[in-house]
């Protein structure tokens, strides 16, 4: 009998981030979603609760399958950088949810909402680019999602100071608005710069493929 049979399939580290991706995707409308909607209830909470919950599954998946495989699609470092910083999205916007619940914003910020979106499209693009792993040939595509990721980080970082510089204005007399508002707004860039992490490590492992 061949042993080439006993050897698991490359493909199965792709499906495993390519459900990662997913999660994050799910993770990030489920967000938008609440902040349109401003309903952030334990319902809505216990949502995202159960998307974090799917995420870390999948990403001890794909930690179990690196401790025992001994063929990878590439290197073993990218691949547990991919699936950890995959796994922070879903994380961040958890906590980023969580926070808005504990703090009981009463009202919701206009400023938020478009956050929100810009934090989507970041994920979209990441989602894009982590599936374009499977076929190296795509490489052209999968950059073009990398740059598009690097710009909205880019974007937020502008929208957070911006935002910072509004609120300042706005609640400068209830320093505890400001404090909240600041760590949900610092938050929020956080996930920017973590999708922006991800098409990093994108870019890295097509840069060795090359």
């Amino acid at each position: 009998m061949p042993f080439g049979f006993l050897l698991p399939k490359e493909t199965s580290f792709y499906d495993y981030f390519d459900k990662q991706a997913d999660y994050a995707v799910q993770a990030a409308a489920q967000f938008v979603k609440m902040v349109a909607d401003f309903k952030v209830d334990e319902a809505e909470v216990g949502i995202m609760k159960e998307i974090e919950h799917g995420g870390d599954e999948v990403t001890h998946q794909i930690m179990d399958q690196l401790n025992n495989t001994f063929i990878t699609p590439f290197d073993r470092e990218d691949i547990h950088d991919l699936a950890k910083r995959l796994d922070d999205i879903v994380d961040i916007l958890y906590t980023l949810t969580k926070r808005l619940r504990v703090y009981k914003i009463l009202s919701m910020e206009r400023n938020l909402t478009e956050f929100a979106r810009v934090i989507e499209m970041s994920v979209k693009g990441v989602s894009q680019a982590v599936k374009g792993l499977r076929d190296m040939k795509n490489s052209k595509n999968v950059l073009k999602a990398c740059i598009e990721v690097n710009n909205l980080e880019n974007l937020g970082d502008r929208m957070r100071d911006d935002m910072l510089s509004e609120l300042f204005e706005k609640h400068g007399k209830d320093p505890i608005a400001v404090i909240k508002w600041k760590d949900i707004y610092q938050d929020a860039e956080t996930v920017l710069d973590v999708c922006e992490d991800v098409v990093h490590v994108v870019e890295s492992i097509l840069v060795k493929h090359a």
